[in-house]
């Protein structure tokens, strides 16, 4: 009993120091986004207050923009909506808990018109409404001949580890729908980028999906600008410039390969370039291949389980252009395949030691 009890300390002490580091490397991995936007005035902002604020200029500047879903009239769970219902009145409204019915509902929006904005409460639960997004926002083009589109369709969904969900609110799902054509899929990692790439989603001609890394709603702060701006989708973004490996990830991930290739520079001088890949449907081809051609060693990282992620898609596109370039073979550091674990999260997830020890195997290989 006693060596549980040790056991499960050692673990939550691990969670906290993990979570310190994070907060810590914060600023400095995005000092990216200003330049993109190229605006004047900025504030600071979180980013689940950067999404709230695309969200108000997006209905602003859209009379046909409306925001719903589960709770978002009084703000939502994370209050990314607070003020919508105030200011816009019925525009912004909560639907029934029933998430084939508020996807299948914007389908109908879209395809009327009007530039729905449809929330899911938690990623996790968005899997009710999987035939919705897969057989009919993704296929309505298509299968019309272009007659009919859906494309005003944005699907908000907070995703990832928070730190304390488990198997049912810590879940990452964006591989299930990188595989579907006619959709995109979009992960933020840092306030001005969520604020830049929702607003690109919103104005998209495609459906979009948009997972917000919910554990950096409040952990991720920095400098956003205030007027309208978007990012342009399918854009990769190098962090960090390095010759030795390209490291790759997205939304939360993205901090902590940023903190691994500072550990590894001021302990083994390994010279590592980073890109946050922000759009994975469409993923920047040519970005990622560059890099790595540059470096000649790979590294992908992601919350998700290991086999059939994302991140196999990346090594095996890279594997095919960039073979005779490679001085070893592309690396995943990723989830384990079981359900995501509760007290146990901090050995699930791919965090900063592990990222540490398979960069320097990959670069000594």
């Amino acid at each position: 009993m006693h060596t549980h009890v040790r056991q499960l300390q050692q673990v939550q002490q691990q969670h906290q120091q993990q979570g310190q580091q994070q907060r810590q490397q914060q600023h400095a991995v995005h000092s990216l986004s200003m330049s993109e936007a190229q605006a004047g005035d900025t504030k600071p902002l979180n980013l689940c207050n950067a999404v709230n604020e695309a969200l108000h200029q997006a209905m602003d500047s859209n009379d046909k923009a409306l925001v719903f879903g589960e709770d978002v009239a009084f703000g939502g769970v994370f209050r990314c909506t607070v003020g919508l219902l105030e200011r816009y009145g019925r525009r912004c409204f909560n639907t029934p808990l029933c998430e084939q019915g508020i996807v299948g509902f914007g389908i109908g929006l879209a395809t009327q018109g009007y530039t729905p904005i449809a929330e899911i409460q938690f990623a996790d639960y968005i899997y009710p409404a999987f035939d919705q997004l897969v057989n009919e926002a993704a296929k309505y083009r298509y299968r019309s001949g272009g007659t009919f589109t859906a494309g005003g369709l944005t699907v908000r969904a907070p995703y990832g580890a928070v730190g304390h969900g488990g198997h049912y609110h810590s879940q990452s799902v964006e591989s299930f729908f990188t595989h579907v054509p006619g959709l995109k899929v979009v992960v933020p990692s840092s306030p001005a980028q969520a604020k830049g790439l929702l607003l690109s989603c919103i104005q998209d001609p495609d459906p979009c999906i948009f997972f917000e890394p919910k554990m950096l709603y409040r952990t991720s702060v920095e400098e956003v600008p205030v007027g309208e701006y978007t990012i342009p989708l399918g854009q990769a973004q190098v962090l960090r410039e390095g010759a030795d490996i390209t490291l790759i990830g997205w939304g939360a991930q993205v901090h902590v390969l940023a903190q691994a290739a500072q550990a590894v520079a001021d302990a083994d001088g390994i010279s590592c370039e980073v890109l946050d890949l922000r759009t994975l449907l469409p993923w920047d081809v040519q970005a990622v291949t560059a890099s790595v051609n540059k470096t000649g060693r790979l590294l992908v990282s992601h919350e998700a389980p290991l086999s059939s992620g994302f991140g196999a898609e990346l090594v095996a596109e890279v594997s095919r252009r960039c073979f005779l370039r490679l001085e070893a073979p592309p690396v995943r550091v990723c989830g384990s395949d079981t359900p995501f674990p509760l007290v146990f999260e901090p050995l699930y997830l791919p965090g900063v030691e592990r990222v540490v020890d398979a960069i320097r195997a990959t670069v000594r290989f």
